[in-house]
């Protein structure tokens, strides 16, 4: 059955519930891109990388902020729901909005894990892991620091994320 010209019911619920819209994180184009991200980061979003265990920028942040996509700035990640797992990553319960990410099987390197993708750019974010005991929910995404990029609390206004200062305890 379909919904309103021929959406279904599901992607209405879906549009329904976001919180974060994706028209408003464009991806870059590839040049853009190249020119604006580190090796490292280049890496890791667009060739799926991973950057060293406790050699990175976020596993150890305290700071109360958000975590957004650094190719588009599409918010993923809240510091309220970032949690010590010990994996020398950053690690959090759930995104800020699960509609902003994207989940794959991957099975390189000779595991099955579940990949997390950024929405709006299909960046590279890390992986998520159910049953995880360090986690307080049981689900841990583990992400990577050179994905990602901290906007503080305080900054999160001037930024042009004040909409979502509700999701920052």
């Amino acid at each position: 059955r379909q919904g309103y010209c021929h959406i279904s019911s599901t992607e209405m619920k879906e549009v329904s519930e976001m919180i974060v819209d994706p028209g408003d994180y464009p991806k870059p184009t590839e040049e853009e891109i190249r020119d604006m991200l580190t090796d490292r980061q280049y890496d890791v979003t667009q060739l799926s990388g991973t950057e060293p265990a406790f050699d990175n920028e976020y596993y150890n942040n305290h700071q109360r902020g958000i975590y957004v996509d650094v190719v588009t700035g599409e918010p993923q990640f809240s510091s309220s729901d970032k949690f010590e797992s010990g994996t020398g990553w950053p690690s959090f319960t759930k995104p800020i909005d699960e509609n902003t990410i994207r989940t794959l099987e991957d099975r390189a390197l000779g595991m099955r894990r579940i990949e997390v993708r950024s929405r709006a750019g299909n960046s590279h974010l890390g992986h998520v892991f159910y049953n995880d005991r360090q986690s307080p929910n049981g689900t841990r995404f583990c992400i990577n620091s050179a994905a990602l990029r901290f906007i503080p609390y305080e900054e999160m206004e001037s930024e042009g994320y004040g909409y979502l200062l509700d999701y920052v305890e």
